[in-house]
Parts: C-alpha cells; sequence; structure tokens
C-alpha cells in the first residue's frame, strides 16, 4: 500500500456503494494491522538473513543447514516485499462472529496474534471449500480483488440470513466468473485466491499413493495439480526438500514457462520441474521416431526390462584362475576367489560403481593371500599397476556406458535377440539401425534405465583421484606439523596438540576435494506431479517410478485427449505400470472454455471418441465462433490485436507472428505443443490437415479448447 494512502481500498466509481464505510471499515482496521506488523517482518527478516550470510561457511552438515536457512529465509523474504498487503486473500466469519483473514502466508504480530492463516491451514478449508450446501459452519465469505497493493473490488457471499447483514454483493460465483473474464499473459494467472470447492478437496488429498486427477479440458486440472504440490509440502513435512522434496513434469517447454511463477507466487520455490526430454542428457537433441512400429515396440516396459540382461551379459567371472605375479610372490586367483569378490557388491548397486567394490575385494584377496611377505600398501600400490590382473578384471567387469549399451541393442541383432527373447525375428529386424546413437524420443527410457542401473563410468575415477588428493594433503600437512613442533619453544609445547586425533580430523577438508555437480533430477523425489499423463507410454512411466521410490504421485490428466488413444481405465493402466495403490478424483466442471466454443469443439472428440468425458462450460462469450479463409489468418489476427488486449495462439501455420512487432502476444504453435495452455483467442490453420482418426481428433480438439473467449477456424 501507498504510504501516502490512508486506505487500503482503490474501489472504482462505479463500485461506489461497496465503499460504504460501513462494509469496509473492519477490514481497513486490519490491513492497517497486518501492513504494520509486514513492515517489522520485513525489517526482522533482513537482518537475520544478514546476519547468517556473514556466518562462516563451513563444510558438511553445517554448511548445508546454513545454506538452507539462507533460502529459507530470502524466500519468506521475497514473498513477502512481492505481495504486502495483498498477501491477503479474503476473509470468513463464522456462525461466534469470529472474523479470520486467509493469506499466500500465515502471519502472527508480536503478541502472537494471528493475522493471516496460511491457505494450506486447516482453519483456512472452509474458505475454500464451504459452499450454500455444506457452508462449513461458515456464515460469509469475502474474496479481493488486488491491483498495485490495493483493492479494486471484492465479492461477499452468504450462507445463512444473517451472514447476509452487511454485505454489498451475494453472487457466490461473481468472484471466480470475473476473474474467467480477465485477458489472459503469457504466465498462468494468479487464481489462489478463486479456487473453487471441488478444486479444493482434490488439492487437500493426503500423498498416500497415486492419486489420478482426471478431467477434460479448462476443468482446472493444472491449477489443481500445482496447488496441490504447495499444499503437500506444506501438509506433509516428510516431502520437504531435505526428504526428496516434489519434481513436476509437464508436457513441453511452452507449459513450463506458462507456470513457472505459480509455485514461486505460492511461496515455494524449490520445486524442480522438467520435461520427460529433461531427465535424460539425450533428451533435447532427440529426434521423433519415424517409424510408428518401432515406437510402439520400445513404448513396451519389456522393452525397459531389456536393460538387466544386457547389464548382466558383461558381469561374467572368470572360468578360469589367473596367476597374478607380483615383485614378491606370485599368487593364485581361483574361480571361488573370483566369486568371492564378484558378491561384495550390496543388491541393487549399480554396476560401475560396483565395479570398484569388486576391485577392492580382489586386491584385499590377494593382499591376504601374500600374508606377512611385504607391507599392504605397497602390495595394493603394485596390484593397481599389474597389467594382466586389470586386463583380467576389465573383460570380466568392465566400465560400461549407457550410450553403447542401448546403441549395441540397435547394432547387433543377437545380443537385442539375447536381451529381448520375446521379439521377433521381423522385429528385431526392423529395430537395428544404421546409426545406433541417431537417438529418437523412444530412446529416452531405455537410456535413462541404462543410466540409472550403470551409475556414473567416472565414479571409480573420480573416487581414486579424490582418495589422492587428500592423501597429498594429508602428508603436506604432516610435514607443516612437524615443522611447527620442531619450532615450538614454549615451555607447555602447545603445538604438540597439532597431532591430536580430534584436531586432525577437524583439519580434514573435504570443500578442497573436486565433486561433481549432482543429477538434480535422478531423484528420488518424495512426490511427483506429472501433467497431461495420458500421453506418456509404459516405458515413459518407468521413468517417473524410477525416481519416486515412494510411488507418490499426482497424476493429472484427460482420457479424451490421449493422441494415441486409451481405451483402458486409469486404474488398469497405472496398474501395469507398476502403481498398484491408485485413487481417482474427476473434474467435471469447465471454468475456461466459452460454451458457444464448446459446442463446436464436443462433435469433433465425439465423432472419434463417442465416450469421452466433455466436461460443461459454467460460462459464455457471447461470441460466435468465426469460420473464415487461410487467406485471412493475417487480417484476422491483426485486426483482434488492435482492439483487445490479451494474447493470441494460431495453430497450425509454423512460423507466423515471427516477424510482427506483437510476436510477444502472439504464439504460434504445433497442437501438441499447446497442451496445458490457454490464450484469449485460438486460429486454427486448415484443421483438417492435423490429420485423420483419433490423433487427429484429439489434436483439433485440444487446440480448439485452448480459448478462452475467441475462436477463429480457418479452412483453404
Amino acid at each position: 500500500m501507498n504510504r501516502a494512502t490512508t486506505s487500503a481500498f482503490d474501489l472504482p466509481e462505479r463500485l461506489a456503494a461497496k465503499a460504504d464505510p460501513e462494509l469496509i471499515a473492519a477490514d481497513e482496521h486490519h490491513f492497517a494491522t497486518i501492513g504494520a506488523s509486514l513492515a517489522e517482518q520485513v525489517a526482522e527478516l533482513e537482518e537475520r538473513l544478514a546476519a547468517a550470510r556473514r556466518a562462516p561457511a563451513r563444510s558438511g552438515q553445517a554448511a548445508l543447514d546454513r545454506d538452507q536457512e539462507v533460502h529459507r529465509l530470502s524466500a519468506r523474504l521475497r514473498t513477502l516485499r512481492r505481495y504486502g498487503l495483498d498477501l491477503c486473500l479474503g476473509r470468513m466469519v463464522d456462525e461466534t462472529g469470529l472474523a479470520v483473514y486467509v493469506g499466500r502466508l500465515g502471519l502472527t504480530d508480536r503478541a502472537g496474534r494471528r493475522l493471516l492463516v496460511d491457505w494450506r491451514s486447516p482453519a483456512a478449508e472452509p474458505f475454500f471449500g464451504a459452499t450454500r450446501a455444506d457452508p462449513m459452519r461458515l456464515v460469509s465469505r469475502r474474496r479481493y480483488r488486488w491491483t498495485a497493493g490495493r483493492v479494486v473490488d471484492y465479492w461477499d457471499e452468504a450462507f445463512t440470513v444473517d451472514g447476509a447483514v452487511h454485505l454489498a454483493s451475494l453472487d457466490d460465483e461473481s468472484a471466480f466468473l470475473a476473474s474467467l473474464g480477465g485477458t489472459r499473459t503469457a504466465r498462468m494467472r494468479d487464481v489462489l485466491g478463486t479456487i473453487q470447492s471441488d478444486q479444493d478437496a482434490i488439492i487437500r488429498a493426503g500423498s498416500r499413493g497415486a492419486l489420478v486427477v482426471d478431467g477434460g479440458p479448462g476443468t482446472g486440472k493444472t491449477v489443481v495439480a500445482l496447488h496441490r504440490a504447495a499444499y503437500l509440502l506444506y501438509s506433509e513435512p516428510r516431502l520437504s526438500a531435505r526428504r526428496g522434496g516434489v519434481l513436476v513434469v509437464g508436457p513441453s517447454d511452452p507449459y513450463l514457462a506458462y507456470v513457472s511463477d505459480v509455485l514461486p507466487s505460492l511461496g515455494e520455490e524449490g520445486v524442480l520441474t522438467c520435461t520427460l526430454r529433461d531427465l535424460v542428457p539425450e533428451g533435447p537433441s532427440a529426434l521423433p521416431e519415424p517409424d510408428p512400429e518401432v515406437a510402439r515396440l520400445k513404448a513396451s516396459a519389456a522393452m525397459v526390462e531389456a536393460i538387466e540382461p544386457a547389464v548382466r551379459f558383461s558381469e561374467r567371472p572368470p572360468t578360469e584362475g589367473v596367476s597374478v605375479e607380483t615383485e614378491w610372490a606370485d599368487v593364485w586367483l581361483s574361480t571361488a576367489d573370483w566369486a568371492e569378490a564378484f558378491a561384495a557388491p550390496d543388491p541393487g548397486t549399480p554396476h560401475n560403481e560396483a565395479r570398484e567394490q569388486i576391485w577392492d575385494a580382489l586386491v584385499e584377496i590377494l593382499v591376504d593371500k601374500h600374508g606377512d611377505e611385504a607391507p599392504a600398501d605397497l602390495v595394493r600400490r603394485s596390484l593397481t599397476r599389474n597389467r594382466e590382473l586389470t586386463r583380467a578384471f576389465n573383460g570380466a567387469w568392465p566400465v560400461l556406458e549407457p550410450t553403447e549399451l542401448v546403441g549395441d541393442l540397435w547394432s547387433v541383432p543377437a545380443y537385442l535377440r539375447l536381451c529381448a527373447p520375446w521379439l521377433t525375428t521381423d522385429e528385431v529386424r526392423l529395430l537395428q539401425r544404421d546409426e545406433p546413437a541417431r537417438w529418437t524420443t523412444s530412446d529416452l527410457p531405455l537410456l535413462d534405465a541404462a543410466r540409472l542401473r550403470l551409475g556414473d563410468p567416472e565414479a571409480g575415477g573420480r573416487r581414486r583421484r579424490q582418495e589422492a588428493t587428500r592423501a597429498a594433503e594429508r602428508e603436506y600437512r604432516s610435514r607443516v606439523v612437524d615443522d611447527l613442533i620442531a619450532s615450538d619453544d614454549s615451555e607447555m609445547l602447545v603445538m604438540t596438540m597439532l597431532r591430536g586425533e580430534d584436531l586432525q580430523s577437524a583439519l580434514d577438508d573435504d570443500a578442497s576435494v573436486p565433486t561433481p555437480e549432482p543429477d538434480r533430477l535422478a531423484g528420488p523425489f518424495a512426490h511427483v506431479v506429472v501433467d497431461e499423463a495420458q500421453e506418456l507410454t509404459d516405458a515413459e512411466w518407468q521413468m517417473l517410478i524410477a525416481r519416486c521410490p515412494s510411488r507418490s504421485l499426482t497424476v493429472v490428466g484427460d482420457r479424451a485427449q490421449a493422441r494415441h488413444g486409451f481405451t483402458e481405465s486409469w486404474h488398469d493402466r497405472l496398474e501395469r505400470v507398476g502403481l498398484g495403490e491408485v485413487a481417482q478424483a474427476s473434474l467435471t466442471i469447465n471454468y475456461r472454455t466459452p460454451a458457444e466454443v464448446m459446442a463446436e469443439a464436443e462433435p469433433v472428440i465425439r465423432a472419434a471418441l463417442p465416450d469421452a468425458n466433455v466436461p460443461t462450460s459454467v460460462r459464455t462469450s457471447g461470441v460466435p465462433v468465426r469460420h473464415a479463409r487461410v487467406a485471412e489468418l493475417d487480417a484476422v489476427v491483426g485486426a483482434w490485436l488492435e482492439a483487445h488486449d490479451g494474447v493470441a495462439c494460431v495453430v497450425g501455420a509454423p512460423g507466423f507472428g515471427l516477424a510482427t512487432v506483437e510476436r510477444d502476444r502472439v504464439r504460434s504453435l504445433t497442437p501438441e505443443l499447446v497442451k496445458g495452455l490457454e490464450f484469449d483467442l485460438v486460429v486454427l490453420v486448415d484443421p483438417a490437415a492435423f490429420g485423420d482418426g483419433v490423433e487427429g481428433a484429439v489434436d483439433r480438439y485440444v487446440a480448439m479448447t485452448r480459448a478462452t473467449e475467441r475462436l477463429v477456424v480457418l479452412t483453404p
């Protein structure tokens, strides 16, 4: 709120009745108290953050705790600075007359008096969940609309006759419908204050197992998924970043850009978002799979399972013993010794990491066989340089690269037949290709499975370099300590304390040892949210399940929007890919798409999928769908841009708008890339060219239902 302004309200003249002091005096007083408390808290947070940043940068857990405290304080400070008074979403009054104000964050004053309850807290649940049928002990509710830190409108709802006293508006949907009528931008709108009761019930559902949020276009599935992520992080501490955190997987980069501000606006800045391509290094450059039959074969979970026998094929202990010669003795490494070393790694240890453990076990076996003939350290060093031993070991358990492993499947028919014996001869031949490393999107699940199964091929060499670095540092430190003790002429000989074991441990500094950047998308995650999940193949599901051992997921999708068909139930699909505990919640009300647009979109999808779950629109735009010619594309878009604010999308005309000055307001996307997005104007260019069958019908249906105000269909 502007300091020169005495009121938090800035209601336009047409809403003069709502500015009656009798209606807003209580709010004015409460907002003034919130403002004073916010100023105090911002100042306090600034001091605490500065102190945390000045704290010594220790190593280990202390450094981690310090960094997390800095992150926590910074995130809250950014939220308080970003919103100010408009942290407040609204207020509710219960049967006792108690008024409770609901905010994006919880807020108390110095005396401990609650000024705002966090929207995710149980105390705030009636604000979102109360209806006329179930008022949840509320008598009234008020929602605010804020602009530049001041209230420019508000809406009241009464649940009882007494609750209607002194209220300005009694339209229980006015706040929500008013928000739907606003123009869109390049980012998803802030809808927290208008979450509906059916959506809130799903947001607040527990995290156990997989929860499917099924609903047609415009039902708010994405809104529910993202707000649910924020709610779970608040309500279930086991999902915190320290215990895995939450991963959100979306269908495309445009989708991620569109929703990028939602979770930060809810105070959750630590949630990772990505597409399936981002999970694999080869993903960004992978090409579409050109052959549908090849794509079908690679889409099965069974093909992912072929990675295990492919790895085991390279884990073969020698069938004969090996004589190992050192400068002290010749010792025999029997097949039983090899078997003992091969059994050293714990089950499930990645191949390349197990390799290091097996080598260490082999060396210890050989050291023991030398007995007291030579110092153990010298024997170990000698064995590391023994060519015959390393040659035998590399043959028995070689370093494997995931790209080479998968590439061999597509270039060596006998190898593929060994690892995937269920494939027919014709299928094996079909999967072979001249350029094995020319990766397609269908290869990504296999590359991911191979990478997870093999582990880091550089891990062993890096570990040895780290050990050598530590040893060199200890040796150097030992010489320095020797010099300090030799030059110590104090009576107490205090320098001898440097030889103490505790002090020596404290001097070990792992920060000086180079370590690789961790793969933040490798998991494991405590909870995974996946949007547009109807498009995932069984193989792609394995990529997500591997990152979520808890099997705690929010699965968002619409079977009618599956480009390649989705004839089974969600329960059957998810059970088949390994998710046994599945619950489902359905959203059936279309809040986004006007009835005029849905009237044309519904027959398009029902022609291909008669049982499609087509939602019911709750609003009309008064603007009929327009039909014109493709030659009018420029004129249609230009006229709309001149007469309207908001954003438009042209679907089916690649590159359109790239040279226009309004390109920040006009997107040109394919039908696949518009999923999860919404636009004020959608222009379909020659929709018949989108294709035939289910895929073509879904593409047309999805593109049409992105429109929030107007749809224009252009034909040749």
